[in-house]
């Protein structure tokens, strides 16, 4: 992937800061190929049977500039995608949209997982121009709050059933959710 951004532009106090709960440096479960996954600290949705509980609060986790975090990405040359998890990665979605312009201009595919719908995303993006901004860099987007009822092992990539893996540029084009048809993401 491509080195030597600046930083500048996009890594200023406060919009270049996310607070995060961890990282898989090379995961094979967090969407197709050899990606890193970052772990957003604070989610607001709580969904009963969340795998990830202790990154609900806000406070709980470390605090990491968008530049430090892209060094980690960049450090295994085999990683072709990120992922952002949680948490909820839209709580904190302009540390989140600088991280992803960055990725996406390195040449990563970009995925997300947020409890939001598209549809209550797109209410957000009208007094929230972050929302937006970091859909606009996202290939990916896993959607819809974790539903225990319709929890699902063989659901590729997702949780439960009722999560959806869209399209983000045919959504955002099309202004509507579109899910995603290609096989490696299904």
């Amino acid at each position: 992937m491509e080195q030597g951004l600046d930083f500048t532009a996009l890594s200023t106090l406060g919009q270049g800061i996310i607070e995060l709960a961890g990282f898989v440096d090379d995961s094979i479960v967090d969407g197709p190929g050899l990606r890193v996954a970052v772990f957003s600290q604070g989610c607001p949705h709580a969904c009963p049977g969340c795998h990830n509980p202790e990154t609900w609060k806000p406070g709980q986790g470390r605090t990491m500039t968008v530049a430090d975090i892209f060094e980690r990405i960049s450090r295994n040359p085999l990683v072709t995608g990120v992922t952002f998890s949680g948490g909820d990665p839209l709580f904190q979605p302009s540390g989140f949209a600088d991280l992803a312009t960055l990725c996406k201009r390195s040449g990563y595919e970009v995925a997300c997982y947020t409890g939001w719908t598209f549809e209550e995303l797109q209410k957000r993006m009208v007094k929230e121009p972050d929302v937006l901004r970091l859909l606009q860099q996202l290939d990916i987007l896993i959607d819809g709050r974790f539903v225990l009822e319709e929890r699902s092992l063989s659901a590729a990539w997702r949780g439960s059933r009722n999560q959806r893996i869209l399209n983000v540029p045919a959504s955002l084009a099309e202004g509507k959710a579109v899910v995603e048809t290609s096989e490696r993401w299904s």
